[in-house]
Parts: structure tokens; C-alpha cells; sequence
């Protein structure tokens, strides 16, 4: 009895599976071409984190530290410069967006203007967003 049971249940999962159209599957989410790089990052940020506070706490060595500390840096470095070498067009245009909305060329409080967008006021120091 449990047997049979348990054929039938192996039966109908393996026609549901096979039977499953590919358009019934949702599809996957739109990946960024830099995610990958961005996780990457926050872990190298996070694992410079933990290396300091090691560190202070007296785990590590002085040569230690500062060997490690170089290499995930220079790792980083490298991780930022994949994320520099990705073309401007893949960028999500939301950012660029908001960093054009955050800078002007003319201050709203004192109305000094500059040649070139600023975040800040060169005379009056007020932000110019």
C-alpha cells in the first residue's frame, strides 16, 4: 500500500516535471553587469573592517596586519577598476540622474554662478541642490 503510493506520488511529480511549459516559468530578473563586482567590494570592505578590529584587539601581528591590510586593498583596487572598465550605456541611469539633480552651476540662496556644476557654493558654502 505505502509503495504504491509512493510510485504514484514519484509518477506525478515526474509528469509534472516534464510537462512544465517554459513559458509557464517566470522569468529571471534583469542582473546588473557590475553585481557581481559590487558584492565583491562590500566583502572586501567588510573583510578590511574585520581585519582592524583584529587587529586592535591584538590578534594580529604589526607585519600581519599591514600585509593583509595591502592586499585586500590592492584586490580592491582591482575590483574597482573592473567596475570603472564597465561601459557608461549598462549603467543604471537612475544614478546618473541623481547625481545630476545633486549638482548646479548657480547657487539658489546667494545666485553666484560658475562655470562648471558644484555641490557646494564656492561663495556663500550653502549646498546647491
Amino acid at each position: 500500500m505505502v509503495l504504491s503510493a509512493a510510485v504514484v506520488l514519484m509518477m506525478g511529480t515526474l509528469l509534472f516535471t516534464l510537462f512544465v511549459r517554459s513559458q509557464d516559468v517566470p522569468e529571471a530578473p534583469a542582473v546588473s553587469p557590475t553585481a557581481h563586482l559590487e558584492e565583491r567590494k562590500a566583502q572586501i570592505y567588510e573583510n578590511l573592517r574585520d581585519l582592524q578590529f583584529e587587529y586592535r584587539l591584538g590578534k594580529l601581528s604589526d607585519a600581519d596586519y599591514q600585509k593583509t591590510k595591502v592586499d585586500l586593498q590592492l584586490e580592491l583596487a582591482k575590483v574597482l577598476a573592473e567596475i570603472d572598465a564597465v561601459p557608461p550605456a549598462t549603467v543604471k541611469p537612475v544614478r546618473a540622474q541623481a547625481v545630476k539633480a545633486a549638482v548646479s552651476d548657480k547657487c539658489p540662496h546667494c545666485g553666484a554662478k560658475f562655470p562648471q556644476p558644484l555641490k557646494f557654493c564656492g561663495e556663500c558654502g550653502k549646498a546647491m541642490a
